[in-house]
C-alpha cells in the first residue's frame, strides 16, 4: 500500500498539502455554538394568577398541571418555577417525538386540568415551543444616575433594541425590567358600599368608556366617507368624569368612589445590577448564526449607540456567553497542537530523520 507513495514523493507531498488545505478550510468554516443545532422537542407552559404568592401558585396551579403533564407519553423531563403571580412549566420530550403532536397532547392535558385550576384565572394557561439553545448570547444593562426608569425604558424600546436587531446574526432583542405607563384605579370599598355599587358595575362602566369600534360611514352618490374617532382614555384625569351609575337622580362619577392615578403597568417587575435599578437587554441570535461573529458585530455597534444616548446614560455588557466558548475553542486548539506535535515526535522516533519525518 505504501509503495506508490514512496516511489512518487512529489505526488505524495501534493496530496498531503491538499489534505492539509482542505482541513484548514473546513476548520475555518466550522459553526461555533455552545449547543448543537438540534431542535429539542421542548414546550413551555405559562400561567398567570395576579396577586397570588409563590406557595399558592405552586399548590393551586403548578401542581394541578404537573399531574396531567406527567401522563403524556415520551416525556423525558419536566421542570417548573412558581413565582409571584406566575407559573412556568418546561416539558422536554424524546428527540424522535414530533413537536406538533406533543403540543396537541399538552393542550389536551391543559383542558383536562381546567376543572382543578382556580376559577379566577385571567385567561387559560398558554404554551409555546421553545429551544434550550435559544438563550441570550449577550446581556446588556442601560442605567443612569439622573434619568428616570421610564426614560431608560423608552430609550431601550425605541433606540437600542431596533438598532441591535439590524445587526447581522441577531434574531431578537428582549427588553426586561422596564416600566410602561398605565392608569391605575384604586377603588374605595367604603364609598362603593355606600352607593350600593359592586366591583362588576365599576368594571363595566370603565370598559364602556373605552370602546374602540367602527363608527360607521357616510355614503353619497359619488363618494363614501368613513367615520373615525378614538374613544380610548389615556390619562387619569379623563377617567374622573366617567359616570358609574345614578343615585337619587344624581350621577355618581368615578372620582366619587375611586382614586385614579397615573402609574405603572406592573410595579413589581424590575431589573437590578449591583443593587442599582436598570433596564436589561438580552440579545438572541438567529438559528445557525456564528455566535462569536455575532457578538463581535454587536460590540462594534455599541459605541455608536452610546453616542446617540443622552448624557448620563450608559450601556454596559454584564454577561457574554462567548467567554466560555472562546475558552473551549482555545482548549480544542491546544489539544490539536499537542496531538500534532506528538504525531511528529512518534514518526521521528521511528524514522530517525527530520527530513523523512517532514
Amino acid at each position: 500500500v505504501s509503495a506508490p507513495f514512496i516511489h512518487r514523493p512529489v505526488a505524495t507531498s501534493l496530496l498531503a498539502f491538499a489534505v492539509l488545505l482542505f482541513g484548514v478550510m473546513g476548520y475555518l468554516r466550522l459553526p461555533v455554538s455552545p449547543l448543537p443545532q438540534v431542535d429539542f422537542p421542548t414546550i413551555q407552559v405559562t400561567t398567570q394568577l395576579p396577586g397570588a404568592n409563590p406557595d399558592t401558585i405552586a399548590s393551586l396551579v403548578t401542581a394541578s398541571l404537573e399531574r396531567q403533564f406527567g401522563q403524556i407519553p415520551s416525556l423525558t423531563s419536566m421542570s417548573s418555577q412558581s413565582s409571584f403571580g406566575l407559573s412556568q412549566i418546561t416539558l422536554q420530550f424524546d428527540l424522535d417525538r414530533d413537536i406538533d403532536a406533543a403540543a396537541q397532547d399538552v393542550q389536551a392535558a391543559i383542558n383536562a386540568a381546567a376543572s382543578t385550576l382556580p376559577r379566577n384565572l385571567p385567561y387559560p394557561p398558554v404554551y409555546a415551543k421553545v429551544n434550550p439553545a435559544d438563550t441570550p448570547i449577550l446581556t446588556l444593562t442601560l442605567r443612569s444616575e439622573t434619568a428616570t426608569l421610564r426614560d431608560l425604558s423608552d430609550r431601550a424600546d425605541t433606540l437600542i433594541a431596533p438598532q441591535l436587531s439590524q445587526v447581522t446574526g441577531v434574531g431578537r432583542v428582549s427588553v426586561q425590567g422596564g416600566v410602561r405607563p398605565a392608569v391605575r384605579i384604586q377603588a374605595d370599598l367604603g364609598r362603593l358600599a355606600a352607593n350600593r355599587i359592586g366591583m362588576e358595575d365599576l368594571r363595566l362602566a370603565i370598559a364602556a368608556a373605552n370602546i374602540a369600534g367602527a363608527k360607521g360611514s357616510l355614503d353619497g352618490r359619488r363618494q363614501s366617507y368613513t367615520l373615525d374617532a378614538n374613544d380610548q382614555i389615556l390619562r387619569a384625569s379623563q377617567y374622573n368624569d366617567i359616570i358609574v351609575t345614578w343615585r337619587n337622580g344624581a350621577p355618581v362619577a368615578l372620582r366619587d368612589v375611586a382614586q385614579v392615578v397615573d402609574g405603572l403597568e406592573n410595579s413589581r417587575v424590575g431589573g437590578w445590577h449591583n443593587g442599582e435599578q436598570t433596564v436589561v437587554l438580552d440579545v438572541l441570535r438567529q438559528p445557525g448564526a456564528n455566535i462569536i461573529n455575532t457578538v463581535e458585530l454587536v460590540k462594534k455597534e455599541l459605541p455608536q449607540i452610546q453616542r446617540a444616548l443622552p448624557a448620563g446614560m450608559s450601556l454596559e455588557i454584564v454577561n457574554d456567553r462567548t467567554v466560555t466558548i472562546r475558552a473551549s475553542i482555545f482548549e480544542v486548539q491546544l489539544t490539536l497542537v499537542i496531538a500534532a506535535a506528538l504525531v511528529v515526535l512518534v514518526v521521528l522516533m521511528f524514522l530517525r530523520s527530520w527530513r523523512a519525518t517532514i
